[in-house]
């Protein structure tokens, strides 16, 4: 089945509990470095992943909303968890607890940004996809992309606000 231009097989790709994903990308995003977990898990060649936007394995049944969290969150020197749909490059899908980080220089300045991926606890995927497909019917209410994305982040605020918790304590409160 396809999703806004994009195949997607339906099929979901897991891994080990004690594998770790990792992948390195520049501050524009663009992969630096990619573990072999990635590469399977992802579908892709090293050769076909090296340069590329990180974006290349989003998922489209994930919300614009948070990647513009976990990219306020990283860009201003913070850490962040959160559960991520991915996508393989045949379609396939594949969920991931991820642990986003910055990495600087000698000078403060950030030069880089690390990611762990762990397999999640269906239970917190159950809760996070839950959540998601809130999100992401927010931001295909509106007929302008940036404004649907506006409104999804705004919702998550207002949730977050409201239950008095911050992101990464509602991700491991899943």
């Amino acid at each position: 089945m396809a999703k806004d231009g994009v195949f997607l097989s339906g099929v979901e790709r897991k891994f080990g509990t004690n594998e770790i994903i990792v992948s390195k990308t520049n501050p524009k995003g663009h992969i630096i470095y990619g573990n072999e977990v990635f590469l399977r898990l992802a579908g892709y060649s090293e050769k076909e992943m090296l340069g590329q936007p990180h974006s290349i394995v989003r998922h489209p049944a994930m919300p614009r909303c948070v990647f513009k969290l976990l990219w306020d969150t990283i860009e201003s020197g913070k850490e962040i968890f959160a559960y991520v749909l991915n996508r393989a490059k045949n379609g396939d899908h594949y969920w991931v607890l991820a642990h986003v980080t910055p990495t600087f220089d000698e000078t403060g300045r950030i030069v880089s940004y690390h990611s762990n991926r762990r397999s999640p606890r269906p239970e917190a995927v159950a809760k996070a996809d839950a959540l998601y497909k809130e999100l992401l019917a927010i931001e295909k209410s509106h007929a302008d992309r940036k404004a649907g994305m506006e409104a999804g982040f705004q919702a998550v605020l207002s949730k977050l606000q409201a239950a008095g918790i911050s992101y990464d304590e509602f991700v491991f409160s899943l």
